[in-house]
């Protein structure tokens, strides 16, 4: 099965044209994309109706979907009800994600804040098994938890954290932002080399089953030093900062992996998108 391609939400392009996300599937197909993450970072707000239109389209067009959870989730609060209300905000999660046919939702961990990064960790882990286990409660065992890798130094979500997340249960799928991991690293990957070390540390924590079927964001990502991210750029502004996605697909069409890969660009992440997954199918 081939990789998948989409954008994080709606492009500049798309708003230009449509005036409802419901479009979202149909305007993803006719670019020549398969994927679409629906974005619920400021808050899960999706109607019964809402959710059952987003059905529909997005089988009628033949696009798979993710969800954002709320950026505001924080696994690894030393503040309990900060905990529980993330929990919360993981299970409307899942629910929007069920209710209009997404099975995977992608959840930022939280910072370390004052306290060690083996510490938050800790935290980030007994959080994450309570919110796993009410959802399969709640009839929600379907929707995979997919955390992602952060970009800010301070954040909860280093690629080896989030492979200590993803080792608590074999449901769960990195989501792995390549500009988060070169941006908190200050530009680390220069290309083959540094792509392989990253997917062969993925497959030596969880296997070769999920490696294939990994969850990914990318986009070129401005950082600085000692912070970390700063924003993210599209993949035509040349300000020197990656990282190179072409690698990535190398690798990626050699090794015969069917990742989903969801772009992030500010403003431009369908076309860039659609950049990636083009070249993605002249080297595969």
């Amino acid at each position: 099965m081939p990789a998948k391609f989409g954008p994080g939400g709606n492009s500049e392009d798309f708003s230009s044209k449509y005036k409802s996300t419901l479009d979202a599937p149909r305007y993803v197909k006719e670019m020549g994309l398969d994927h679409y993450e629906y974005e619920c970072g400021r808050g899960v707000k999706v109607s019964d109706a809402h959710a059952q239109a987003m059905l529909r389209n997005a089988k009628e067009h033949g696009i798979s979907l993710s969800l954002h959870a709320p950026y505001f989730i924080s696994l690894s609060s030393v503040e309990e009800d900060k905990r529980q209300n993330s929990i919360r905000y993981i299970i409307e999660s899942c629910d929007a994600a069920k209710r209009m046919g997404a099975d995977r939702i992608v959840i930022h961990s939280g910072s370390c804040g004052k306290i060690a990064r083996e510490e938050a960790l800790e935290l980030a882990k007994e959080t994450l098994v309570q919110a796993r286990k009410a959802a399969i409660e709640q009839g929600y065992e379907s929707i995979a938890f997919c955390p992602e890798t952060m970009g800010k130094v301070n954040q909860l979500g280093n690629l080896f954290e989030v492979m200590e997340l993803c080792r608590l249960d074999d449901s769960f799928i990195p989501c792995i932002d390549f500009g988060h991991l070169n941006a908190r690293e200050f530009g680390f990957i220069k290309g083959r080399t540094e792509y392989e070390k990253i997917l062969d540390e993925m497959e030596s924590a969880i296997g070769h089953d999920r490696l294939s079927v990994f969850h990914s964001h990318f986009s070129k990502i401005m950082f600085t030093v000692p912070g970390g991210e700063k924003k993210h750029l599209t993949f035509d502004e040349n300000e020197g900062f990656g990282p190179d996605f072409e690698p990535l697909m190398e690798i990626i069409a050699k090794k015969n992996l069917s990742p989903v890969f969801v772009c992030e660009s500010a403003g431009t992440q369908a076309k860039d998108a659609l950049t990636m997954k083009n070249y993605y199918l002249s080297v595969r």
